[in-house]
């Protein structure tokens, strides 16, 4: 139970129904041609290096934003179960944002042909996540990427 609360003052849940088949919902977030398309918050692009999806496989992507600043990040899966879910730890950035690390847990989960999406991000930190949360706006930038998949998948 201590555990359990720990996490829950280092993490970020969102979740959502999307009207498309789990399995179209897991391709669009595992292909590497599709993520570039959707991936990150409202102005940014996003560019894959490589995506390796296994467990222990990785994908290197730079997220760049509208204000011309480039974010590395390396995502290392810890666990892949298509089209179920999927764990992975994500790490990367300069400067304040070098040491920032999360795992996060996405499931997909059918619902009479919908998906159900659920991602929990548990941060290192109560204070990455707060650093996060209230300097880059984390909260809604995830809930940007949401809808920018769920445009995505309308336009597919």
């Amino acid at each position: 139970m201590a555990d359990e609360q720990e996490n829950k003052s280092k993490e970020i849940a969102l979740t959502r129904v999307f009207d498309f088949p789990r399995e179209v919902v897991w391709e669009a977030w595992t292909d590497p041609d599709g993520i570039s398309n959707w991936w990150g918050p409202n102005g940014f692009t996003t560019t894959t290096k490589s995506m390796d999806l296994r467990p222990g496989g990785k994908w290197i992507h730079v997220m760049h934003g509208p204000d011309g600043v480039d974010y590395p990040n390396f995502t290392e899966y810890i666990e892949v179960d298509p089209p179920n879910r999927l764990v992975y730890r994500n790490s990367g950035g300069e400067g304040e944002l070098a040491d920032v690390s999360f795992i996060s847990t996405v499931e997909f989960r059918d619902i009479d042909g919908k998906t159900e999406l659920s991602l929990t991000t548990v941060m290192d930190s109560a204070e990455m996540l707060e650093l996060v949360v209230k300097k880059y706006g984390a909260i809604e930038g995830l809930e940007n990427t949401f809808s920018r998949l769920a445009d995505y998948l309308d336009r597919k």
